[in-house]
């Protein structure tokens, strides 16, 4: 499996450039990226693996005194209709995407023993079944597929 910050390979390397460019798509879809949303999204950015919201919080720091649980799940909220994060259910939790300007439905290999997440670029799959989607007429919006078992180290 991949390591925690696999899911950010087709991603800007730095973080200043994940930033700056998640504001920039942010403009173009409409939406604005405020120091709240910014917060939130440097800190899944930064995260180790998957956080939940009260985990997000927690981490604040100054900016806690000012966010409160609503607030930061408006900002996740804002992140999931930009496509710059995706939840996944089975954990509830949250991760930055990885292929922001892709379009994609995500999927995760979700590593039962150790609880790491990775995201998976399968192209060719979910080419498939965005065909398969649109050709019983659905307007998907989004789909995350999430993919249960042992990574490649709790395997080993």
């Amino acid at each position: 499996m991949a390591h925690a910050h696999a899911h950010l390979a087709c991603a800007p390397h730095s973080l200043a450039d994940s930033l700056k460019e998640a504001e920039a798509l942010c403009d173009v879809r409409g939406g604005r990226l405020t120091p709240l949303r910014k917060k939130v999204l440097t800190l899944l950015l930064e995260s180790e693996g998957p956080a939940k919201a009260y985990d997000l919080l927690a981490l604040m720091g100054d900016d806690g005194e000012a966010a409160k649980p609503p607030s930061v799940y408006r900002s996740l909220d804002f992140l999931l209709e930009m496509g710059l994060a995706h939840r996944i259910e089975s954990l509830n939790a949250f991760v930055a995407c990885g292929h922001w300007k892709h379009g994609h439905a995500a999927v995760f290999l979700i590593c039962d023993k150790c609880g790491m997440a990775g995201e998976l670029h399968a192209g060719d799959s979910v080419k498939k079944l965005t065909q398969e989607v649109e050709s019983v007429k659905f307007k998907m919006r989004n789909a995350v597929i999430e993919i249960r078992g042992l990574c490649q180290d709790c395997a080993a």
